[in-house]
């Protein structure tokens, strides 16, 4: 599994066999087929693995932002050279169906862990907006290079997105903003 794992982060659904996967793994590509039965449900496996344990997304909800962009920061820095889900995500999102089996393990592992440590209206749609800051972070940073983000300070970093993570992760029926005149709730609160 991680040689398969390890492939579509490196080349994506698209741009990797079962053979190269096999030969990588040290076994056949019939003994793979034996035991995933195909590419897509071999795929389908390697998401599972890749998503299923929390590596950003932790349990605290007292701490979640805080923790949140500490792991982010953490994970996306220029030495962390590890292969990452993000990675999986990236480069096989143009197959569509390896979109939809990438997006089903996202929502049942990550998206719902998320959306699970959230409270008030809305956590589903919160916890998408949020898995879609994460997701342009790290990409900007990690893949991209953003100058800014690359050189910046790794706490002031952490503590700038914690911020914005907050206003995401906070229950709308608590949350207020400021309009120049005095505090008012939050758009789409009670």
């Amino acid at each position: 599994m991680r040689s398969a794992v390890e492939a579509f982060s490196r080349f994506g659904y698209d741009g990797v066999g079962v053979r190269e996967i096999a030969r990588a793994a040290g076994v056949t590509a019939m003994l793979v087929n034996r035991y995933f039965g195909s590419k897509e449900q071999l795929f389908a496996e390697a998401v599972e693995v890749s998503f299923a344990p929390r590596t950003v997304v932790t349990g605290d909800p007292r701490e979640l932002s805080r923790d949140v962009a500490r792991a982010l920061v953490d994970r996306t820095a220029p030495e962390a050279g590890h292969l990452d889900p993000f990675l999986l995500m990236l480069r096989s999102a143009s197959n569509e169906r390896s979109a939809e089996i990438m997006r089903q393990a996202i929502e049942r592992h990550v998206g719902r862990d998320l959306a699970n440590l959230l409270t008030g209206s809305g956590t589903q749609e919160r916890a998408g907006l949020a898995l879609s800051l994460i997701a342009g972070f790290w990409l900007m940073r990690k893949i991209i290079g953003d100058t800014a983000l690359v050189q910046a300070e790794s706490d002031a970093l952490a503590r700038q997105l914690e911020s914005v993570l907050e206003l995401l992760f906070q229950d709308p029926a608590h949350a207020v903003q400021s309009d120049g005149q005095g505090a008012r709730a939050l758009p789409g609160s009670p």
